[in-house]
């Protein structure tokens, strides 16, 4: 008679067990907290809003409509914040993985001289800044106000993303460049065509991030762009959902101030669902990438 195998849960100590079930019931209780807010607002953002404000969530299809997401994908301004939020993304996070890595890679060398200066003067900045003012001084001396620039040059360069990618440069082998020294190979070729081929999840770990975080980043476009055709989507959604007050043109023909309310409560929900598209659409390319990178920081420091 076969016995069946223990599985490995059961062969762990009684204390083991108490600790990974009560792991498992706080990730389980944040899991809901992050799923039903998502159920909720793609259920509303189809329901009439007249209904969902009288009887909320129903599914009940004749109260159901399509008038959202109509006026949205309707309006220009939305396809023109979601055009440059697109182009902001994607420049941004090129030019902060570029500087990153290049940055990352002499303070992972324990030959480069001045290495603990440089550190310690990056940890500096990660704790103490010039504040908004002086920040905005310089960004006007330099004449980028109102210019792309102002968007991508002051944030591209992350002190604990830099952190992260020179950990991950410390946990490859050093016989991996002294082959490539052997050989023949300079410093350029090394880094380049040796080094980078083998740091792909740590470079995607950080495009993530980067993409992430300037897709949802509003406040500095706020501050430092004035031309309309120049604002990001996430402008458009703060006019939205945070003033209630719908873009020109996505209520134009609505005369009564409640219906235009109650539309704009409506347009609320579509613009979070159609803004959120690009990452939820993007993430699983970059999940295979996403554990190894993130964890790099757990092997060496």
């Amino acid at each position: 008679m076969k016995t069946k195998k223990k599985s490995e849960f059961a062969k762990l100590p009684t204390g083991d067990k108490t600790l990974l079930t009560i792991g498992y019931v706080i990730l389980g209780l944040f899991v809901l907290a992050i799923i039903f807010p998502i159920i909720y607002i793609i259920l509303a953002s189809f329901i009439d809003p007249i209904t969902l404000q009288n009887k909320g969530l129903t599914f009940d299809f004749q109260h159901w409509t399509t008038t959202a997401y109509e006026r949205v994908l309707g309006n220009s301004q939305i396809w023109i914040g979601f055009k440059n939020a697109l182009i902001y993304s994607v420049l941004f996070t090129i030019i902060s993985v570029v500087v990153t890595l290049l940055a990352a890679y002499p303070m992972s060398r324990m030959d480069f001289k001045g290495r603990g200066f440089f550190n310690t003067i990056f940890v500096i900045t990660m704790f103490f800044g010039g504040g908004l003012i002086p920040t905005y001084l310089l960004i006007s001396d330099l004449g980028m106000l109102d210019t792309i620039w102002a968007i991508l040059i002051p944030g591209a360069f992350s002190v604990w993303n830099m952190i992260i990618a020179r950990t991950y440069y410390l946990g490859i082998p050093r016989d991996l460049q002294e082959a490539a020294e052997i050989d023949g190979a300079s410093e350029m070729v090394y880094f380049f065509k040796i080094l980078l081929p083998v740091c792909t999840p740590i470079i995607a770990t950080i495009s993530m991030w980067q993409f992430v975080g300037m897709w949802n980043s509003y406040f500095d476009a706020m501050i430092y762009l004035n031309d309309a055709s120049k604002q990001p989507l996430q402008l458009v959604l703060r006019a939205i959902l945070i003033q209630s007050q719908p873009e020109a043109g996505m209520v134009s023909d609505m005369q009564s101030t409640a219906e235009r309310a109650q539309l704009a409560e409506l347009l609320k929900y579509a613009t979070i669902i159609i803004s959120s598209l690009p990452l939820m659409i993007m993430y699983p390319f970059f999940q295979k990438y996403f554990d190894n990178g993130i964890m790099a920081g757990a092997v060496k420091g």
